[in-house]
């Protein structure tokens, strides 16, 4: 019996889908590209945007198209959020929330009449504190970087954001359980392991441990050589986990820190949890304790939502200047979008979308010139580059710690490893 996988959205929904994937596998179904007619189709939605979930909705139309008698899954944000819309699009079989995906295997197994060999459910008896309602996952097919989930969930509801109805409340892999998943990951010989969540440094809610723990328990893995932090809100990155990063770690120097807006009271009226000094603040604290005479410059990711309810030009300006002044290396812009069931989306002062476009492309031809001065600042700065297997027209890429892709003549003797450069 063959399935196909088809995954919209974030790093942690490509990270759930491996995780499928695996435990389909090991029931002995072999895995085909979604446009092969497939007995079975599983599609893992995401609800970010309006888009995306129309995008998801047409995603199910066209595989029911294909093979109008395939077992059809459905899960991910948009089948949480809209699943009662869901399960009446033709040829859905069935449906799964976010606190139903450690049963998406075993039932989907169940409906196409296979009865696997009963295997381990995870976490183990020495992992105490596990809450059944968060699936641990990671993601395989690369070589080199897996992505692992320590998280699920937020309880901030900022006033734009579906998150939590869609993702749940907060809630955590226990450290024992993550430690395992890294191990498993480097027996698979990958050399670099990226922390996933949807609030990654709200860690520990379920368990009562803390995410500097489980920071200096993935450390210890052997056979992963270097971590990274996907995305960390700027109040929950403290000084003492930027110390101990610092301090000579396997975790790099990059750090992606959602800012959303570089305005104050626009951060207020959102119900973010910092304003525009504390931000730059902890962008300082983390340069001083990492960069020094001959090291390697800090890359920070910083996302940015254009078009929220009562953006003024004035509002957008004091943004751009504030980004500008913090410099990051990349800024991840995109417009906000109107949810349904969100206070944002009923809020007056709503901005067209002329004018979203506008400000989306003033700052992709700022970060456009962050970017290339971040580079040049890294020049002559001796670096490591874990090199991808990918052949691209006989040349090679890899990034360095500090997230700068480097490319150079293709050779398979680089691939996976980490090689001494200097920018």
């Amino acid at each position: 019996m063959t399935i196909a996988f088809l995954t919209l959205g974030c790093k942690l929904n490509y990270a759930e889908t491996s995780t499928y994937e695996r435990g389909f596998k090991a029931a002995g179904l072999q895995v085909v590209p979604w446009s092969a007619k497939a007995d079975i189709y599983l599609i893992n939605t995401c609800s970010v945007t309006a888009t995306s979930d129309a995008k998801s909705r047409n995603l199910i139309r066209k595989v029911h198209r294909i093979n109008p008698s395939a077992i059809i899954i459905v899960t991910g944000c948009s089948a949480e959020l809209r699943k009662n819309e869901i399960e009446k699009i033709e040829g859905v079989t069935a449906v799964f929330g976010c606190y139903e995906k450690q049963r998406v295997v075993s039932e989907t197994l169940s409906l196409a009449g296979i009865s696997p060999e009963p295997v381990p459910e995870t976490p183990s008896a020495n992992c105490p504190g596990f809450a059944d309602s968060v699936f641990a996952a990671y993601s395989t097919g690369e070589r080199t970087r897996s992505f692992l989930k320590v998280q699920d969930g937020c309880n901030n509801y900022c006033k734009y954001c579906t998150v939590p109805f869609a993702r749940g409340e907060s809630r955590n892999v226990p450290i024992c359980e993550c430690v395992k998943m890294a191990e498993a990951i480097a027996a698979e010989g990958v050399k670099e392991i990226v922390l996933t969540g949807v609030n990654t440094g709200d860690f520990g809610r379920t368990t009562g441990e803390s995410f500097l723990d489980l920071l200096k328990a993935l450390n210890g893995v052997q056979g992963i050589e270097r971590y990274r932090i996907s995305s960390i809100e700027p109040n929950l990155i403290t000084d003492e986990i930027i110390d101990w990063i610092a301090s000579g770690t396997k975790f790099q120097p990059h750090f992606h820190i959602p800012l959303q807006t570089g305005c104050d009271s626009q951060l207020e009226r959102m119900g973010r949890h910092y304003d525009t000094a504390f931000f730059a603040a902890k962008l300082d604290y983390i340069r001083k304790a990492m960069e020094g005479p001959g090291k390697p410059k800090v890359f920070f990711g910083i996302d940015v939502m254009v078009g929220l309810p009562g953006e003024t030009d004035e509002k957008f300006r004091q943004t751009k200047e504030f980004i500008e002044s913090v410099r990051p290396a990349f800024i991840h812009v995109f417009p906000y979008s109107r949810r349904p069931g969100t206070p944002a989306n009923d809020m007056p002062d709503q901005i067209g979308e002329e004018v979203k476009k506008q400000r989306v492309a003033a700052l992709e031809e700022l970060c456009a010139r962050l970017s290339a001065e971040f580079r040049e600042a890294n020049k002559g700065v001796a670096e490591r580059v874990l090199f991808e297997s990918t052949n691209r027209k006989g040349t090679m890429e890899g990034y360095t710690g500090n997230y700068i892709r480097v490319e150079r003549p293709y050779d398979p003797e680089l691939v996976n490893q980490l090689v001494d450069v200097t920018l």
